[in-house]
């Protein structure tokens, strides 16, 4: 690996190639070690962040689900893994294409090697796939959590793979690929606003209408329950905070100051949006809830996804209250759709990132993208470029209906398919996902205590627990 100037690349680019032999010729002399290791490490903490994204929707569930929404973040890992090698990655990134999405150029990661990437010039393809595919990861982990309580396990292992394919992958291409129809348009969107947020939670939407309310719940007081384990929540929270820094950071594609104004935009949103937040439950209850520090910071973490390589530090401030306030607001929505978002996925991350969308057509400044040596952007009203707030609001609208629309349809198709059935039975949905979809538990103490009428269970009176004879409701 190249520790001084590297060498400009001179071999065969705009089409699939590996880049060179590396048997005959060094193919690390194009490429800076300070750059390499910058995105080796941010591919590092962006995987930290999906099981963060676990912890954090395991501790706001019930404690009878609590575990299955943490194995589902894990699996996302799994299958996006697989589908990212096997054609994920050269549908999004390969270098010929359509305005709507790729070919399968690099199948299976064929020629995946030493050429320059779409992304930048100045990473190979292996290590831009291969930073990518956490965000391939992320995604579907986000949008999973509808699941919560009533989901059954198979169908979202399928859906995960499916959604990636039909979903993630053309709205990634459109936002990130040098030939997609939002790239060229103008569209900005430095780490994720659309592919990730607005697309995530449009599907948690959809995923949450497609299975219906939960038993129990009320459009007027929805299904009212307490987080049940509020230390889950923040380590969710330190894992997603910590692991944002490569997730934006790593965005800028190189270690540079780009790269560090990245994550001081996003370390301020995240403080701002936290403080926010907790000042607004507080003026309801006149209690410090920790709980809405955390969804706070991931509001604002939400927000400055989309303009974090783009805006200066004061705008960070705005971005933060903002965030946080329409993501607060959001989460009310539910109450007036009548659909059991059971975890706030579509409030937070869909209404947070049309709403970093948003404000980064405003406050875009030309000299933060150019901190870089590279990228050039006229801008958005902070350079007078008025349109730009079109072209952020187009992105959102497509980005937004495209992943709802068709993630219903994904679904009601595969609830069609024998044995995809949506949705676990009453009386598995009554003990429980941990219990009757994956027969273990986050806790020894919902396994002392659950109701005998579990189908894994055929001792005593269903009114008995396995506790002293005493009944027992189930969390």
């Amino acid at each position: 690996m190249s520790t001084t100037t590297p060498v400009e690349y001179d071999g065969v680019s705009g089409v699939a190639n590996s880049g060179g032999d590396s048997l005959t010729q060094d193919l690390n002399i194009y490429y800076s070690a300070a750059d390499v290791a910058w995105i080796m490490t941010s591919s590092a903490l962006v995987l930290l962040m999906v099981p963060g994204v676990g912890f954090f929707y395991s501790g706001l569930a019930r404690r009878k689900s609590a575990l299955s929404l943490i194995w589902l973040s894990l699996i996302s890992i799994a299958v996006a893994g697989f589908q990212w090698f096997f054609w994920g990655y050269s549908l999004t990134f390969s270098h010929t294409g359509s305005a709507f999405i790729g070919d399968l150029s690099n199948f299976g990661l064929m020629k995946v090697l030493g050429q320059p990437s779409v992304g930048s010039a100045k990473l190979p393809d292996i290590l831009f796939c291969l930073y990518q595919g956490m965000f391939a990861a992320i995604t579907p982990a986000l949008a999973i959590g509808a699941a919560a309580d009533r989901g059954r396990m198979l169908p979202c292992v399928v859906f995960i793979f499916v959604w990636l394919t039909i979903v993630y992958n053309p709205i990634a291409y459109w936002t990130w690929n040098a030939n997609g129809w939002s790239f060229i348009m103008g569209g900005l969107d430095f780490a994720g606003g659309t592919p990730v947020h607005i697309a995530s939670g449009a599907a948690a939407l959809a995923y949450s209408l497609m299975l219906g309310r939960r038993t129990g719940y009320t459009k007027i007081n929805g299904l009212p329950y307490r987080p049940h384990n509020v230390t889950h929540v923040v380590l969710g929270t330190v894992f997603l905070w910590v692991g944002w820094f490569g997730f934006n950071g790593g965005s800028a594609l190189g270690a540079n100051m780009r790269a560090v104004m990245a994550c001081v935009v996003t370390h301020i949103a995240a403080c701002v949006g936290g403080l926010t937040w907790c000042l607004l439950d507080y003026r309801l209850e006149r209690k410090w809830s920790t709980v809405g520090f955390c969804s706070g910071v991931i509001a604002g973490l939400v927000a400055i996804t989309p303009a974090a390589g783009y805006v200066p530090p004061w705008s960070a401030f705005i971005f933060g209250v903002v965030g946080a306030i329409v993501c607060n607001f959001a989460t009310k929505l539910k109450m007036v759709l009548g659909i059991d978002d059971a975890l706030d996925i579509f409030a937070v991350h869909a209404v947070g990132g049309i709403a970093g969308n948003l404000m980064t057509g405003l406050f875009a400044a030309d000299y933060i993208a150019h901190l870089d040596g590279a990228t050039e952007i006229p801008g958005g009203w902070v350079n007078h470029n008025y349109v730009q707030l079109g072209y952020q609001l187009a992105d959102s609208v497509a980005g937004f209906s495209y992943s709802f629309v068709v993630t219903c349809v994904i679904l009601f198709l595969m609830n069609l398919v024998p044995g995809l059935s949506l949705r676990v039975s009453a009386d598995e949905e009554e003990v429980g996902l941990d219990d009757g979809e994956l027969g273990e538990f986050a806790y020894d103490y919902v396994e002392i205590t659950r109701h005998l009428n579990s189908p894994s269970l055929h001792t005593s009176s269903p009114a008995e627990s396995i506790k002293g004879g005493v009944p027992v409701k189930s969390a």
